[in-house]
């Protein structure tokens, strides 16, 4: 039998209140976990780390010099959600992916947002990822993001919070699929006790959202790698298989007349969408960095005529800006007339005066981040950082106020994972992947659970450390 490490009372864990009695959701779960011995769960988590090694489901590490391919560690306590919850989460997610593509579609043509005074000019035309050449380019129902990954975590007070959202080309959702795939075939039984959301439609709904993406029939899908040095590279791999489509790089395309071809062994194809696993700048060296070899020269052209759908588009960038996320609720305001079903973190944006000085008093508590920072690097975390870190970031704030917002040290729930101790409460986040067509927006109850393994730790990212976990959503 196991025994379980009760929770630290100053945060929210999903599966035990504070006394230690299994919350209504878990109780299936936990009943199984009792029965289960400390020797058969590390057995069946060995297996797990074989399997994905064989698999190839790892991930490399920028800046790291032997270059080594890292495994994600897998946690078999599985994360559950029940379904109220979920439908919630669901809603607050539409809600707020329909008002980011408004944003996006508007900033590239009217700027009624702007015009009305609600965010400032300069807060989007001279942001790095505005792309003034997406100006006045009309896309197929006005759908930017395409896909988008919202990061969730729920507080101390048990409410869900949007930390960010991810609209350049978010990551992550093989380790969803694979985990959920890896608990099924360890752990059979649990899945006949309990009725779980599936979610291995993803890639069928992800065809179909890049399909009803052009407005031709039966169009030509690919995915644009930058190649197999990414970190990412499995995903991307993974995806087109499961799809059905081609992996392509760079060099596997090219323009002819403002339309885009693959070089196949039968000769040229012609390409229609384009889900692109590279970032902007390095798309179209003729458009933007001159020196890239990743991208395809022309590209910009014939997606500006129309010929060819880009998912995500160019420029959407502007949308995940951390500068740009405390606006999020007044864009749901101002283009649906709606109030925000979730809610943001409450963020000091240092570019103004005031909040900076209050960032500058208040170091000790907050969470400091850059806002085009990413995957937990470029980050000071108050309540932990030394003297040293400190005065780091006071000089950093000094120099480039406009680079930098700051948010209250959020206790981001906790659940039992199985660590070299035992079984004992690690801080986690949920990151859904939220698909949008012009016909509707949809998702796979779930996503991708990413847990901090280090005790305390509220940094979740692989590349820091963290983990994963299966996302179990219960149906009614």
């Amino acid at each position: 039998m196991h025994a379980l490490m009760l929770p630290h009372s100053s945060h929210y864990d999903e599966m035990l209140l504070s006394s230690g009695a299994v919350r209504p959701h878990y109780q299936g779960f936990a009943e199984w976990l009792q029965a289960q011995t400390p020797e058969a769960l590390s057995r069946k988590r060995e297996e797990a780390n074989q399997r994905f090694h064989r698999v190839g489901i790892t991930f490399s590490v920028y800046g790291d010099e032997s270059g080594a391919e890292r495994l994600i560690p897998f946690d078999t306590i599985p994360r559950i959600v029940p379904a109220a919850e979920w439908r919630a989460l669901e809603a607050g997610m539409r809600q707020r992916v329909k008002a980011l593509n408004a944003f996006l579609h508007d900033i590239y043509h009217d700027h009624a947002i702007i015009k009305a005074g609600i965010i400032p000019a300069e807060q989007v035309f001279t942001n790095a990822q505005y792309q003034p050449a997406m100006q006045g380019i009309d896309l197929p129902d006005q759908i930017y993001a395409h896909i988008t990954g919202v990061d969730i975590i729920r507080h101390a007070d048990g409410q869900y919070y949007v930390l960010e959202d991810n609209l350049r080309v978010p990551s992550g959702v093989s380790y969803m699929l694979e985990n959920r795939k890896m608990m099924m075939r360890l752990f059979p039984e649990l899945f006949a006790r309990h009725a779980v959301g599936v979610v291995d439609q993803y890639p069928a709904l992800l065809l179909s959202t890049l399909r009803q993406a052009s407005r031709i029939d039966n169009p030509t899908v690919v995915v644009l790698t930058p190649g197999h040095y990414n970190s990412a590279y499995f995903e991307h791999a993974f995806l087109a298989q499961q799809m059905g489509v081609e992996l392509v790089e760079g060099r596997d395309l090219f323009v002819r007349d403002d339309h885009v071809y693959m070089r196949t062994t039968a000769g040229h194809k012609q390409v229609d969408v384009i889900y692109r696993r590279i970032d902007d700048a390095f798309l179209d060296p003729l458009a933007f960095r001159p020196d890239s070899m990743l991208g395809v020269p022309g590209l910009l052209s014939a997606y500006r005529q129309g010929n060819v759908i880009l998912a995500n588009a160019i420029g959407t960038g502007v949308a995940d800006d951390k500068s740009i996320y405390p606006y999020v609720p007044e864009m749901i305001r101002f283009y649906l007339g709606e109030e925000p079903l979730l809610n943001n973190v409450p963020t000091w944006q240092c570019r103004k005066q005031e909040d900076l000085q209050y960032v500058l008093e208040h170091l000790d508590e907050l969470v400091v981040k850059e806002v085009h920072g990413a995957g937990g690097y470029g980050m000071l975390i108050g309540p932990v950082a030394s003297e040293a870190e400190k005065q780091l970031f006071r000089d950093k704030l000094a120099a480039d106020p406009a680079g930098y917002i700051a948010q209250p040290t959020l206790c981001l729930s906790s659940c039992p994972t199985f660590v070299e101790a035992g079984i004992a409460p690690r801080h986690l986040d949920l990151r859904p992947f939220v698909l949008s067509s012009g016909k509707d927006i949809t998702m796979v109850p779930g996503g991708l659970t990413r847990v901090a393994l280090k005790a305390g730790s509220l940094v979740v990212n692989s590349s820091q450390g963290g983990g994963t976990k299966d996302t179990w959503v219960l149906e009614d």
